[in-house]
């Protein structure tokens, strides 16, 4: 990546989920140590900010980006799946910035695949990925976001600021069917995100049999299933690979990504060797007369803990570029 001048270190970054909002300092040499806060335990973005710039000792910072989990588009940010909301310019001019950048969290992600070492990926299935065709992104975490990386003459890349995790959600086989049944009785609209998220574990595990009480958090879900020793908890995850199997197939066929699908999010790298022997692979390869194109496209898990902000700063480093521009 590309440094710029000097006197726009150091520079502040964030990469702001629906549960956890993740910051770092870049500085001329690189981005630091990311420091992880709970969104819960801060009444407001503000907050979260001055107490992480608090605890680097205040530094004195010009140039800010701020990736967020929710559709950017104006001046007013509400995040889609946790409380907080801000103003981007009343936020720049509280803190003094000469520049904010705010852009999507899996934008940025997108943005960062470039600079993703091998072993920070592990792949599931497929051939070799294509440099030069287009590479999509997507990741179940508190919600579910979704990108792609498109390749553009003369060698750069553009990201897409979407809301994929917003798409309908497709059953297929019978009880998918009736899942959707299911979760349209209680919410209306069945988006992939509704079944593809930690709420979305809650819900499969629910649809599965009567809850416990207290019903089980998505991290209870998951660590129950890891340990083999919950069967409703096994048969909740499996189901869960098998929809993200379906969504990737269909983000991949749409974006004709022979770039490779990137899987991110907070749900999938945790669910290590039991990912790679779920069914995700084989439902994403189940398309018909599709089949054989698909089950060349590779699919990688994300393990490079905060990879966004790799993203951000790209992005952050583009705008700088644009505002200095004649």
């Amino acid at each position: 990546m590309r440094f710029g001048p000097p006197e726009t270190f150091p520079r502040l970054l964030a990469d702001i989920g629906g549960t956890h909002a993740r910051f770092a300092l870049q500085t001329a040499q690189g981005i630091g140590a990311a420091r992880v806060l709970s969104c819960a335990d801060y009444p407001t973005v503000a907050d979260a900010l001055r107490h992480v710039l608090a605890g680097w000792g205040a530094p004195t910072v010009r140039y800010a980006a701020l990736a967020v989990a929710t559709a950017v588009d104006g001046d007013r940010v509400r995040l889609t799946n946790h409380p907080w909301e801000f103003s981007r310019d009343a936020l720049r001019r509280d803190f003094g910035w000469t520049l904010l950048h705010v852009l999507n969290d899996f934008t940025a992600l997108a943005l960062a695949l470039p600079t993703l070492p091998p072993d920070g990926l592990r792949q599931i299935g497929g051939q070799t990925a294509v440099p030069s065709a287009p590479a999509g992104v997507l990741g179940p975490g508190t919600g579910l976001g979704v990108s792609a990386l498109i390749p553009v003459p003369g060698g750069a890349a553009v990201p897409l600021a979407g809301e994929g995790g917003h798409v309908s959600f497709s059953p297929a086989d019978g009880q998918e069917v009736a899942l959707w049944e299911f979760a349209h009785a209680r919410h209306g609209h069945v988006s992939a995100e509704r079944l593809l998220s930690g709420a979305g574990l809650q819900l499969l595990h629910e649809w599965l049999g009567a809850p416990p009480s207290p019903a089980l958090s998505p991290a209870d879900i998951t660590a129950r299933a890891l340990q083999g020793t919950d069967a409703r908890c096994v048969q909740a995850v499996e189901r869960f690979c098998l929809l993200l199997g379906t969504v990737a197939a269909n983000l991949a066929l749409t974006l004709g990504a022979r770039g490779g699908i990137y899987l991110g999010g907070g749900i999938v790298p945790r669910l290590g060797a039991l990912f790679v022997r779920s069914g995700f692979r084989r439902r994403f390869e189940d398309k018909g007369r599709f089949s054989a194109y698909l089950a060349r496209i590779p699919v990688f898990v994300i393990d490079q803990p905060h990879a966004a902000l790799g993203g951000v700063a790209a992005a952050l480093q583009h705008a700088i570029d644009t505002s200095r521009s004649p």
